[in-house]
């Protein structure tokens, strides 16, 4: 059995996601908590890692053993191996793609191991993305008055490019951001006219899902880009993407998400412009 269990993390998460509908209740309870709380479940033990995520430790021995390892110890190795992975240093990453460089091609195969992961992310994104998931985001990001953006971190460049676009195409969009600490005060001015637009990957941003939350609380309709179904995005979100992007040396792509964006934001001013839409806007008046 243990041959056939997961021997890297984005293995075990892929598999975790392929059977989250058919888990059993308490089963899928942990599967939800490993994927949200992954360094956790690297570090802590039984004990903490089954009070933290509301079950019996005899729960997670039969999660392990459901994704076909012989005990949770061999499961939570996966996830210490992750979280190496995960703290390794700028520094350290950029010494791996020296030392690819050394090997020959130099700055050239760095450029091109970028332009790969690219290619396979947009490859992803192309055989996986719901046109009809698109299509719902889009017309309630298109009735909108206002477009909320949230995003932190690695997700940031994505938020300041679909204002700019917003902008562009005279869609009404704010950037919940405030250097003075305002940001509960912006988040206060959305209502259910308005709508979010989220976005977060592993390791999540905590602000940017307290956020999403607070909205959520507000009735304020979202639309979430995220990497699973596990995602605390998900939870509050109308409509959510799963976005998959592929990595070189420890970096990862955001061509998808730059892809997906981009036809966010010119799918909601196309959208604004239809007749469909002006003459209901007529109408209301």
């Amino acid at each position: 059995m243990e041959d056939e269990a997961p021997r890297d993390y984005d293995t075990l998460r892929a598999l975790i996601l392929e059977r989250r509908q058919s888990l059993p209740k308490r089963i899928a309870q942990v599967a939800a908590y490993s994927l949200d709380n992954p360094d956790e479940i690297a570090f802590g033990t039984a004990a903490s890692i089954a009070a933290s995520a509301g079950v019996q430790p005899s729960t997670l021995i039969r999660f392990a053993q459901h994704l076909g390892f012989a005990g949770f110890t061999s499961l939570q190795s996966v996830f210490r191996e992750r979280l190496r992975e995960r703290n390794s240093s700028y520094e350290e990453r950029l010494s791996g793609l020296r030392a690819e460089g050394a090997e020959g091609g130099g700055s050239r195969k760095i450029l091109e191991g970028f332009l790969t992961a690219s290619e396979n992310s947009l490859a992803t994104m192309t055989r996986t993305l719901d046109e009809e998931v698109l299509n719902r985001a889009i017309a309630m990001l298109a009735e909108a008055e206002t477009i909320y953006i949230l995003a932190r971190r690695r997700s940031y460049p994505v938020a300041s490019y679909i204002a700019y676009a917003l902008g562009k195409l005279k869609v009404r969009s704010q950037i919940v951001e405030s250097p003075s600490g305002l940001n509960p005060e912006v988040i206060s001015f959305a209502t259910a006219r308005d709508a979010v637009l989220a976005i977060s990957f592993s390791p999540y941003a905590p602000a940017t899902i307290e956020e999403a939350r607070l909205l959520s609380e507000q009735g304020v309709p979202m639309v979430a880009i995220t990497d699973s179904a596990f995602s605390p995005l998900a939870q509050f979100a109308d409509v959510w993407f799963e976005v998959a992007e592929a990595d070189f040396g420890g970096f990862r792509s955001l061509s998808a998400t730059m892809a997906l964006s981009m036809a966010l934001s010119v799918g909601v001013a196309e959208k604004r412009r239809s007749p469909s839409r002006r003459g209901k806007k007529v109408a209301a008046r």
